[in-house]
């Protein structure tokens, strides 16, 4: 068990790694983005939309990357709260469920499967980190639309600059509407995930998750 506690961990910390890098990536090309998009008056702000897209190619990317990660941490979990816990407290953790975790365990490594789902894993990165980097893109491209070429006199003149190529302006506001939105109701409809896949979750919500993903 000892073994098999340390390979564990020794997964979730390569894949708590992985996490990391996806979350550099787009940090690096919004700011190189931004940084070409505000050097001069001539360049489009239609690569900062092109931006938006590749970070939500990132996003997805590292919401895969935790999905493994949540699976290596979920058993690390268990073997804390149900081994190594019942070890040092031996008669204050008895209860009906003594022995059910090594089932959920077994079950587990014989078909491994995620204790979430890409869903969620998106709801989760995004209001831990890409919510921010999205709403920075938002801001930049409405400076943009105002400033460049020259200080945009009105609203209206704003509105016009939104047009790219033959695409409308009305049509690229609906786009942002659309796609801002979708990220709303992605990070909003997993809000209650926030606190059920913590690193010091409890021993019955580890259970309970265990449990549930052995089930699906």
């Amino acid at each position: 068990m000892v073994h098999l506690y340390r390979g564990e961990v020794g997964r979730a910390n390569t894949w708590r790694q992985r996490l990391d890098g996806t979350t550099n990536w787009s940090v690096l090309t919004t700011g190189a983005t931004l940084s070409f998009a505000f050097s001069t008056a001539e360049h489009t702000p239609v690569m900062i939309i092109i931006n938006s897209l590749l970070i939500f190619f990132f996003l997805f990317i590292e919401a895969r990357r935790y999905q493994f990660y949540d699976l290596w941490r979920s058993r690390v979990r268990l073997m804390e709260t149900e081994f190594f816990a019942d070890m040092l407290t031996p008669q204050a953790q008895q209860d009906s469920d003594e022995d059910h975790w090594r089932e959920l365990l077994a079950e587990d490594l014989y078909r491994p499967h995620f204790s979430i789902t890409i869903w969620d894993a998106l709801g989760r990165r995004l209001r831990r980190n890409y919510i921010w980097i999205f709403a920075v893109l938002v801001l930049a491209w409405a400076v943009k639309v105002a400033i460049h070429p020259t200080p945009a006199a009105s609203l209206y003149a704003m509105y016009e600059r939104a047009a790219v190529g033959p695409l409308p302006s009305w049509f690229m506001l609906l786009l942002g509407v659309l796609f801002n939105g979708f990220l709303a109701l992605l990070a909003l409809s997993t809000s209650g995930l926030a606190m059920q896949i913590e690193e010091t979750a409890s021993r019955h919500e580890t259970r309970r998750r265990m449990t549930r993903a052995a089930g699906q």
